[in-house]
């Protein structure tokens, strides 16, 4: 195995963990700092990586002649791909790759961690098990977004539970047990059905490699080329559906989406600051990649479920949202309501991608593609932007609660004249939040929705519907933005802050700068990414 691009940026930060568990117990800032430089050097390559791919000069390594589908009617095609033996008794290869969706993710969770751990600086308690935590939960995303085999898919996927689990039971709040072991328990109760699942595909399909189960897999057709035989007398179809269905409860879980986001409001008010900003884009990724590529007519029929579960997320999200008093759970059913309009635009993506590969009559091919188009790549710019925006708003709840040791909106009020920056960047963050123009999220969710609404117009079915359903969730985000920055901004400042030092520190404003000028660089001119998303979009439906 040769260490290729792609493997040093998925492997890099598990060894910068390694080494600062190895640094002076006694020296914290010593290991803040090496946590901080390998964060930055993954940085670094993930940028390098995105300008390569953008050049198109990123070809295959060392990928053998049998590992290149012979037909390829997915439309996914990969760049800086490489692959070696890894375990040939179960098949399992390492095999990576890059396409726009896992580009737009590598960059991104590059970008967030190195500020992740710039926040937690805070952190005084077992500094290196903290850094090295981060670090490793780096290498569980970067490693799922570049992974190109379904096992090592699921490796990664469980490896970012672990971190997860350990930074909150640590270094949580009060209630952090109960939080981090109700999240443990849904994550892994839907990742036993997701194992099962591969497990089942791997057998049946002769392979766990990604790209060729998108030719393969999808046709009815083993690695080899022969037709799927399915033991005890089942249809295949039928093992379709059923693999359908837990690939689905595990990324609903790991969305998060209504009703599988019970864990979410208590994992969100007791984990430290960088476990939550890194914590939400592992399901979206998953059906974008796995579920509706590998069953796209299953994925066709459940997709008005699917759009139905997500319109009840984007409204219950929103209402519970304007009810809550406390900053951290407020922020929780906003991160519901939001990432449901990402899983809006999966529906539309899932009821059309089977329509435009089989070609089918009775549907307008022009408005669909061009709406389905615009809805995927709705759903990706959304995810990543979504990640920037949450993540800012996570550091600067964090840098609140960090000082004035309470989430309670009601104790806070008029923090205008005490903290003058930190109240700006509350409001700068809150609007690009709720999808101001101009700002990030706006460009995600106005394509997504559109695209969406399209596609329900050519294919003649309900999401026209579910799209205008869903402008009560934007109606009620903007809501409960303006109650909390009401509730915490305005107003006569209170007695009990007079002589806090509430105000945003240098630091915490290094951490959120380059946040902000990728929400404004994104909203102004989303090309710089979109295009690289596009791309991969593009060809998939044939454009």
């Amino acid at each position: 195995m040769q260490l290729d691009l792609l493997s040093t940026i998925a492997l890099l930060p598990f060894l910068g963990g390694g080494i600062v568990m190895l640094l002076p117990r006694d020296n914290r800032n010593l290991a803040r700092t090496v946590a901080l430089g390998f964060g930055l050097a993954t940085l670094a390559l993930a940028i390098f990586a995105f300008f390569i791919y953008q050049a198109g000069g990123c070809p295959a390594n060392n990928l053998p002649a049998t590992m290149i589908p012979a037909v390829n009617p997915s439309g996914f095609v990969f760049q800086c791909e490489h692959y070696a033996t890894f375990f040939p008794l179960l098949g399992a290869s390492w095999h990576v790759g890059l396409d726009g969706l896992g580009m737009a993710m590598v960059l991104m969770t590059a970008i967030v961690t190195p500020l992740a751990i710039l926040i937690s600086y805070e952190i005084k308690d077992r500094v290196h098990e903290h850094m090295a935590l981060i670090l490793t939960l780096e290498m569980g995303l970067m490693g799922l977004f570049v992974s190109l085999d379904m096992l090592f898919f699921f490796i990664f996927f469980e490896l970012t539970l672990v971190p997860t689990f350990f930074l909150i039971n640590q270094w949580g709040g009060e209630g952090r047990q109960k939080a981090s072991f109700k999240y443990f328990l849904f994550a892994m109760g839907g990742s036993l059905g997701l194992l099962l699942a591969i497990q089942l595909i791997g057998q049946l399909s002769g392979t766990f490699d990604i790209p060729l189960l998108l030719a393969n897999w999808t046709r009815g057709l083993t690695v080899s080329g022969t037709p799927i035989t399915v033991p005890f007398g089942m249809s295949l179809e039928t093992v379709k559906l059923i693999a359908l269905l837990a690939f689905g409860v595990a990324f609903m879980i790991k969305t998060p989406m209504w009703p599988f986001h019970i864990w979410l409001p208590d994992a969100m008010v007791e984990a430290p600051t960088a476990g939550m900003m890194l914590m939400f884009k592992i399901g979206a990724f998953g059906f974008l990649r796995l579920a509706v590529p590998l069953f796209p007519v299953e994925a066709q029929k459940l997709a008005p479920w699917f759009a139905l579960l997500a319109v009840i997320g984007i409204v219950f999200g929103a209402f519970s949202a304007f009810g809550q008093t406390d900053f951290r759970r407020l922020l929780a059913y906003s991160t519901l309501s939001h990432m449901s309009f990402v899983a809006l635009g999966i529906a539309a993506f899932g009821a059309a991608y089977n329509t435009i590969l089989t070609k089918a009559a009775g549907a307008d091919s022009t408005v669909v593609v061009r709406s389905v188009t615009l809805a995927t790549n709705g759903a990706i710019l959304q995810t990543f932007s979504h990640t920037l925006t949450s993540a800012a708003m996570f550091l600067l709840v964090g840098v609140l609660v960090s000082k004035a040791r309470t989430a309670d909106l009601r104790k806070f009020g008029g923090l205008w004249g005490l903290a003058p920056a930190f109240g700006a960047l509350l409001v700068f963050v809150g609007m690009a939040s709720l999808g101001l123009p101009g700002l990030s999220d706006f460009v995600g969710e106005f394509q997504l929705m559109a695209g969406t609404w399209g596609v329900g117009q050519g294919l003649g079915q309900i999401y026209t519907l579910f799209v205008a359903l869903s402008m009560i969730g934007i109606l009620f985000a903007g809501a409960y933005t303006l109650k909390m920055i009401r509730q915490i901004l305005q107003g006569p400042i209170r007695e009990e802050w007079q002589g806090y030092r509430l105000e945003i520190s240098l630091r915490e404003m290094l951490a959120i700068a380059p946040l902000i000028v990728i929400i404004v660089l994104t909203g102004i001119y989303p090309n710089w990414i979109l295009g690289v998303i596009n791309g991969t979009v593009a060809r998939i439906f044939g454009g």
